[in-house]
């Protein structure tokens, strides 16, 4: 089996994915811009052969790479990033190269733009904040925030995380979003759903069945968090809601997802919302076709005594889990501190403290930083009162 995998230098922890499917005795062959001498060990060892190019956001200079792969080892099998930012790039490569075992162009609107999923939850019947294209006009979104309601939320049809996103609160805010701002058409606009954020993270395989499954909660706001610079919490929850993994089920087949690592974003609802449902409902909020961002991927085994880099590379060798499950299961908890904000336990004193907890602590990429903070402690715990507890030594400042 050949495998191209797109930058498999970034994220850092991607190297993981490589080495898993190289052990399986996959041909892995690697695409990036990064030059071969600054990739770590581990990664040299896992791919048969890396290509470097100037720029990876020129398709020409990525599609003779795949080229001079497929001329030198024969058909590809596989092109995967497993990174939403080249998630388009990725399906226009298994287009042109007839891979068939991934998303193609025929299929990429559905898991870049937040306006086209619409269509796929209504499909499945799954709740979904009600939405507008801002591209409809002042007029559309005035008629709209009468019928769904001040606050109303704006965000980029197509893009990742809280960035350039914007709460409106009235009318007045609403005309100026149109009148100074020159992008309005690509954006959506929402009713505003509160509650936190519980994501669906699983490993599907080609019958659309999931081999692994997680369960992650999030703060109500991560647009308060990249914007007003607050210090980011999450975690992997220790047991999932069975409630969630009805509806994550629901969305891998009505997207017809298969042979991918999934990230599926849902609210769960901290109050009745009239139409959407009551508290403790869970709501879609949007599909990401990749695993989640930063650490979570291993904060996903930290929680469950699993591998999901190995989990995955089987799925793609096997079609299948070759691990048992362990059973085993902790919240994980990440909390990611901000530079030049004083705290109530120091550095030292919260690694003294946790010492018998913490899993993996680690200065973030600047890339990252801006959701997850400038240094990550990552800690798991038996108990909800000890997850409590971690957060609240890590994040409480002076």
């Amino acid at each position: 089996m050949n495998f191209v995998f797109i930058s498999p230098n970034f994220p850092e922890n991607y190297w993981q994915f490589c080495h898993h499917l190289n052990q399986n005795g996959v041909t892995v062959l690697g695409i990036g811009d990064a030059p071969y001498d600054n990739l770590r060990p581990e990664l040299k060892a896992a791919l048969k052969e890396y290509y470097v190019v100037q720029n990876m956001q020129d398709y020409g200079q990525m599609y003779k790479a795949v080229a001079y792969y497929a001329w030198k080892y024969g058909k590809i099998d596989w092109i995967e990033s497993n990174n939403e930012f080249w998630l388009q790039t990725d399906a226009r490569l298994r287009t042109d190269f007839n891979v068939t075992t991934g998303i193609r162009m025929d299929r990429i609107d559905s898991i870049k733009e937040k306006s086209e999923m619409k269509k796929y939850y209504a499909k499945g019947g799954i709740r979904t904040a009600r939405q507008i294209k801002a591209s409809e006009g002042f007029d559309r979104a005035r008629h709209f925030s009468e019928e769904a309601g001040f606050p109303l939320f704006c965000k980029p049809d197509v893009g990742v995380g809280a960035a350039d996103s914007h709460k409106i609160e009235n009318m007045d805010q609403l005309w100026a979003f149109y009148h100074n701002n020159n992008h309005v058409a690509d954006y959506v606009i929402e009713e505003f759903v509160t509650g936190n954020i519980c994501t669906y993270d699983a490993i599907i395989d080609s019958k659309g069945q999931p081999i692994m499954e997680s369960m992650c909660v999030c703060p109500p706001s991560i647009a308060d968090i990249v914007n007003n610079r607050l210090d980011s919490v999450y975690h992997v929850e220790k047991e999932m809601s069975e409630n969630l993994r009805f509806w994550g089920r629901r969305t891998i087949e009505a997207f017809e997802i298969k042979s991918r690592f999934v990230h599926l974003e849902f609210f769960r609802l901290d109050r009745a919302h009239k139409g959407l449902g009551n508290e403790g409902d869970f709501v879609a909020l949007e599909v990401n076709m990749r695993p989640g961002g930063g650490y979570t991927p291993d904060m996903i085994n930290f929680a469950h005594n699993i591998d999901v880099y190995k989990i995955w590379a089987d799925m793609v060798a096997f079609d299948r889990r070759t691990t048992p499950d362990p059973n085993d299961n902790y919240y994980c908890v990440f909390a990611g501190r901000r530079d030049g904000v004083a705290y109530h336990l120091d550095h030292d004193a919260l690694m003294k403290k946790y010492a018998d907890s913490m899993s993996l602590q680690v200065r973030v990429d600047k890339a990252l930083s801006g959701a997850m903070g400038d240094v990550a402690y990552i800690a798991r715990f038996r108990t909800d009162q000890g997850k409590n507890d971690f957060l609240w030594d890590t994040c409480e400042r002076v």
